[in-house]
């Protein structure tokens, strides 16, 4: 199967926020979810961490809706102080407060008609998770020093790098908005967690980095693969980017190899990648995965069992390099089944 490729032509935004390859089981297994989404109404949360492409899938989401020709207004609520950010949001008349000179609309006004997105949502304060909780509810807000509210019609989506469960249990975000953001979760998982796009997304950033400095054709080496693979990518996509901006420009030559990329050469392996997830990252993973499947089945998707043991086989089988008795180990399930489901599903002969 070909990978599936979400790209923008937006020239305001940076090439990260224009492209989302779905190369890796795990991510083409969200694709279905979103585009189930996507032509609903629903409010959606994206979670993930930073740079994991969260603002292109809510612009993705908005492109593939009926409110795809009205505005799309991103707002990052970590940007503003607590003082500022209820006139940002919700506007402000004339005189309302010190240096109020003119009435101003907020962005949920900005984004009548169309589909406000609120990053890194769970930075707002809770007097503002409270005046967010009634616009949800009403569908309409009050200007700062106005008396009068004003109607609106707009789609939400949410996303946060922070996890909103253990906030509402901290007693630090409000669980009633909690439920009224998260009708559907998108959860993206880090690139160290579905590592099979992460050469798709390299080669891709070559291509267009070349294009736009118009030189000739560069490409990784087998040995930088080696590297870029195995990096534990913190940064996500938003640090593979500027790993291979930063690569085209070093390599003299039609190869970037492990020196150009500025990264860790990776250590001696026994069959794992460099940076193995821990307990509590597979934990948190198992709750994104959770979440996804409970989703999935509540819109009814089709033959989901046998669909996630074949994700689940095919992705072992591919990260012990098609060694049967590692993909059995991995599964906890003995060889012969391994064998049998993949010759049943046409991988090996017989």
């Amino acid at each position: 199967m070909r990978d599936t490729i979400l790209k923008f032509e937006v020239s305001a935004l940076a090439i990260r926020a224009r492209t989302f390859i779905f190369s890796d089981p795990r991510s083409k297994a969200l694709l279905p979810l979103i585009e189930r989404t996507a032509p609903s109404d629903a409010t959606v949360m994206i979670t993930g961490e930073t740079g994991t492409g969260k603002e292109l899938v809510a612009r993705y989401v908005h492109q593939q809706s009926a409110r795809a020709d009205r505005p799309f207004v991103a707002v990052n609520c970590g940007a503003f102080s607590e003082t500022l950010i209820e006139s940002e949001l919700f506007g402000h008349e004339r005189g309302a407060f010190t240096g109020a000179t003119n009435a101003k609309e907020g962005w949920f006004e900005a984004a009548n008609g169309g589909t406000l997105f609120l990053d890194e949502v769970g930075d707002l304060p809770h007097s503002l998770q409270v005046k967010l909780l009634r616009v949800l509810q009403e569908r309409e807000v009050v200007r700062i020093g106005a008396r009068r509210p004003v109607s609106l019609d707009f789609r939400l989506i949410a996303a946060t790098n922070v996890d909103l469960r253990a906030a509402v249990e901290a007693g630090k975000f409000r669980e009633d908005l909690f439920y009224r953001l998260g009708v559907v979760t998108l959860p993206l998982l880090p690139l160290r967690e579905r590592r099979a796009d992460i050469l798709p997304l390299a080669r891709h950033f070559l291509g267009v980095y070349a294009e736009k400095s118009g030189s000739a054709a560069i490409a990784l080496s087998p040995d930088a693969e080696d590297v870029v693979f195995h990096h534990a990518w913190p940064g996500n996509i938003r640090e593979l980017e500027n790993v291979i901006q930063r690569a085209t420009l070093m390599a003299p030559g039609k190869f970037i190899e492990p020196e150009h990329l500025g990264l860790p050469t990776p250590q001696a392996r026994s069959g794992l990648p460099e940076s193995a997830p821990t307990l509590a990252g597979a934990t948190e993973s198992l709750d994104q995965i959770r979440a996804t499947v409970s989703q999935l089945i509540g819109f009814g998707e089709p033959e989901l069992l046998d669909r996630l043991i074949d994700l689940a086989v095919r992705e072992a089988y591919a990260l012990s390099n098609e060694n049967q008795v590692r993909t059995a180990q991995a599964l906890g399930v003995t060889r012969n089944v391994i064998r049998t489901y993949l010759k049943n599903a046409g991988l090996i002969g017989d």
